[in-house]
């Protein structure tokens, strides 16, 4: 299974293909347009999120509701387009010039990306590399949980930190994750806590700065043995900790203890199993539901770092690469903090490398054969007999 997307942040649509699906998925298009409604949500959110309202339309792959196994592609149009035509149309743009950006941004990719790519206009770079491009992976990730959901498998996420106010871990099926982290304005379980995060949004907003955080993802209902311990690129964790990183802002990614691993010995770090009803169990997860790059049946949890979002709106001391002048960065509409919309971004994307990698693992061709396998897979799991 694969995914690309195109389409620049106030271009006229984002774009995504997927490529490998099984046929005789059902697409629920509701759900797909429910997770892009997610993503839009969350405290701290900046004001494009009041002009945007994500729809994605199925142009190909579907049939009848499900798929047909062929590339399915889809569109998300940008509201916002037509008053940015002269400025991102793919034709002339008379208006270029108006909204150019040479005082490039500390902590995107403006510096980097102009150089690479020999601009000199960093809106060539930003309109990419902008997180809006999630958006096209949120519609993905959702066609991704519900070929997941077929197969008793599900994936969700809440916030445990924003700034320096700190939440709870480590404790949170999916299903729970699923059913209430929607319910709090910042995904977080804890009522006391998702206030103080509020509280801390709306004066880093007051300050004219943004704030960071952590979000932690979860995987239940995997089956012993997705992934492999023989190449390192077959691994699971492999595929899950390039997917999360590779998400706007993320900074650091750990599965189960993570960093924490650090600070612990061997007696203490590793999940002692034990025989229970004929099978084997475990009393903790430290690993986080993966050993040796393979998965080992229990929950897979994931946690991420996202830094704060880079556009201040005080600007920061930079460099105008036009005229080597000693600068404040120029502000783009933006959020003050995007964790809480961030989580929903991280299922996506870890959905897409689970379902990548039970198709790599099982095969199959139609979803009555990756079903047929799954249940063989789950057999398989050693008992006593």
């Amino acid at each position: 299974m694969r995914f690309i997307d195109a389409g620049e942040s106030h271009g006229k649509a984002l774009a995504g293909i997927i490529e490998g699906l099984p046929s005789g998925l059902r697409i629920d298009e509701e759900f797909i347009n429910r997770e892009l409604d997610r993503r839009r949500s969350g405290y701290g959110r900046g004001g494009r999120m009041k002009i945007e309202s994500d729809h994605a339309e199925i142009l190909s792959g579907v049939r009848d509701g499900y798929t047909l196994g062929s590339p399915l592609a889809f569109v998300i149009e940008n509201a916002d387009f037509p008053n940015w035509e002269g400025i991102m149309g793919a034709g002339a743009c008379p208006d270029k010039a108006s909204r150019a950006v040479t005082a490039v941004r500390p902590g995107h990719a403006d510096y980097p990306g102009a150089v690479k790519y020999g601009f000199t206009d960093a809106r060539n770079v930003l309109e990419r590399a902008s997180a809006r491009e999630t958006a096209a992976r949120v519609a993905a990730g959702a066609i991704a949980k519900l070929f997941l959901r077929e197969l008793g498998i599900t994936v969700g996420s809440h916030v445990y930190q924003i700034g320096s106010v700190t939440s709870s871990k480590g404790q949170y099926s999916a299903d729970k994750l699923s059913g209430y982290s929607d319910r709090s304005p910042v995904r977080c379980m804890n009522p006391a806590a998702a206030k103080e995060m509020m509280k801390a949004i709306d004066e880093a907003k007051a300050n004219g700065d943004t704030l960071g955080g952590k979000v932690e993802v979860v995987i239940s209902g995997m089956p012993v043995g997705i992934g492999s311990f023989v190449h390192y690129d077959r691994k699971l964790d492999y595929a899950l900790m390039g997917a999360i990183g590779g998400v706007q802002s993320v900074k650091s990614v750990g599965i189960g203890l993570g960093e924490d691993y650090a600070g612990l010995p061997g007696r203490e770090a590793h999940d002692e199993m034990y025989l229970s009803d004929g099978r084997i169990t475990r009393k903790t997860n430290n690993a986080g539901g993966i050993e040796g790059g393979v998965s080992n049946g229990e929950d897979i949890v994931i946690r991420a770092t996202l830094k704060p979002i880079p556009t201040v709106m005080k600007g920061l001391n930079t460099v105008d690469i036009a005229t080597g002048a000693s600068v404040k960065s120029e502000p783009e509409r933006s959020d003050v903090c995007a964790v809480p919309a961030g989580g929903v971004v991280l299922e996506a994307v870890a959905a897409m490398a689970i379902a990548e990698k039970i198709t790599e693992t099982l095969g199959g061709d139609t979803m009555d054969e990756v079903k047929e396998r799954m249940d063989k897979k789950r057999a398989s799991e050693w008992k006593l007999r």
